[in-house]
């Protein structure tokens, strides 16, 4: 484009929407100029990485450190797919990274630290924009995985974790437990449902409305959290920040999340030694997910990007209501309808469809399936692998993201619930 034409445009713009238009430019301006400043006293620094890459090739890349699931999982599936050769150069070449702010969890970035190397951002970051701004300096940005925090490769199933707590830090997290009332032999299951409350409070000034369409009611659980607790186990309600407590009094339901004991190391402690988690498909649940340990999710939307790419995983849905047809919307027509891979709470109001939670009997039984199997004592219907095979011929399982045109699903390795379609078979068209 020609400096000439750019300008003309902008002029344009100006005399069509006035002062408004006029001032919103000015203040791109500085903002663009005051972050231009910022990189200068990287730029020798880039300069000199050009120079000596024929020798060494540094690449610069930001931690996704302000959320929790992000920094668990994209950092984890970094890892696997730099010991798979995906990604990777394969000449000598060092990664060098920073963090984002608010940073979510001290624990992991002190894990983290052990196996990458994460260098100060006001030291790192004028250098990583200095080299942006230089041209052919693509080389030196680490990039994403090929799918972000999604193994389409299925590694989770072919590595094992990339961190190991301390000697210091299990002697740690032995105590955590004590104080609980728990120790490593007693079974436990972490259980983390989504609300508004932790964003709304960490992320003062931004509106997440546009997602509330993932949250849920933590009463929904009791049920399940009751069974769990008669047979052994004690199930232990996750969350930094949550509107309310669970109503149960069961002394083997323990409410982490308001009871005054939760911590950063705890969260990751907990998450990595847990039976299983359950999930609602948020933030926490790539805690357990990069310790390698079960997962069930329940309510999960959008419902196509569920997680299928591990082998110990269990899944069901929320119900898509068609308030135009007065009935709930099949397996198929989510995906006809448009709304199987909506991200946006306006598209599912748009296209007239309520998300209905799942019921507590719903949540219970892929619950009890979940531990049933890890157990050996799931004992399968006769019709269970006829209607899991039918699950997945209809979900699309071959889909790729609409923005990259990469794909979503690696090999499929989880099951849906098997109750849920046992009681929903009309659903399965």
């Amino acid at each position: 484009m020609k400096v000439t034409d750019f300008f003309g445009r902008q002029i344009k713009q100006i005399q069509q929407g006035g002062c408004p238009v006029l001032y919103k430019k000015i203040i791109l301006t500085l903002q663009y100029f005051f972050r231009l400043f910022l990189c200068i006293p990287g730029v020798p620094v880039a300069l000199f990485i050009r120079l000596i890459n024929p020798w060494l090739l540094i690449r610069l890349g930001l931690l996704r450190s302000a959320s929790i699931g992000h920094f668990a999982a994209n950092t984890e599936l970094y890892l696997c797919e730099q010991a798979a050769g995906i990604n990777k150069p394969k000449r000598r070449h060092v990664d060098l990274f920073y963090l984002e702010k608010p940073i979510c969890n001290q624990q992991l970035v002190n894990m983290w630290m052990r196996v990458i190397q994460i260098w100060p951002a006001w030291l790192l970051e004028p250098i990583h924009k200095a080299n942006r701004l230089i041209p052919w300096g693509s080389v030196h940005e680490i990039g994403t995985n090929t799918q972000h925090d999604r193994d389409v490769h299925n590694l989770l199933d072919r590595f094992p974790s990339h961190l190991q707590f301390t000697d210091e830090e299990e002697a740690r997290g032995k105590a955590g437990l004590n104080e609980m009332g728990l120790s490593l032999d007693i079974p436990f299951v972490c259980l983390t449902v989504r609300d508004s409350a932790y964003l709304a409070a960490h992320r003062k000034g931004m509106d997440f409305g546009y997602h509330n369409y993932r949250d849920s009611d933590v009463q929904n659980y009791v049920l399940a959290a009751k069974e769990l607790a008669d047979r052994g186990y004690y199930v232990i309600r996750m969350g930094v920040k949550v509107r309310e407590a669970m109503k149960t009094k069961h002394h083997r339901v323990i409410d982490y999340a308001t009871n005054g004991m939760r911590s950063d190391f705890m969260d990751i402690y907990l998450g990595s030694k847990c039976c299983f988690c359950i999930s609602v498909g948020t933030g926490f649940d790539a805690v357990p997910l990069i310790f390698r340990r079960p997962i069930v999710y329940v309510n999960m939307v959008p419902f196509g990007y569920l997680f299928t790419f591990v082998q110990h995983f269990l899944g069901i849905t929320k119900h898509h209501f068609s308030v135009k047809l007065n009935r709930e919307l099949t397996l198929s027509e989510i995906f006809t309808y448009d709304v199987g891979f909506s991200l946006l709470t306006s598209d599912y109001e748009s296209k007239g469809v309520e998300l209905i939670e799942n019921t507590p009997e719903e949540i219970r039984d892929v619950v009890i399936e979940m531990a049933e199997r890890l157990s050996g004592a799931w004992k399968a219907h006769e019709e269970d692998d006829t209607l899991q095979k039918l699950f997945w011929e209809i979900f699309p399982t071959d889909v790729v993201d609409a923005c990259q045109g990469l794909p979503l699903h690696g090999e499929i390795r989880t099951r849906f619930g098997a109750a849920f379609l046992r009681n929903n078979r009309d659903w399965l068209q």
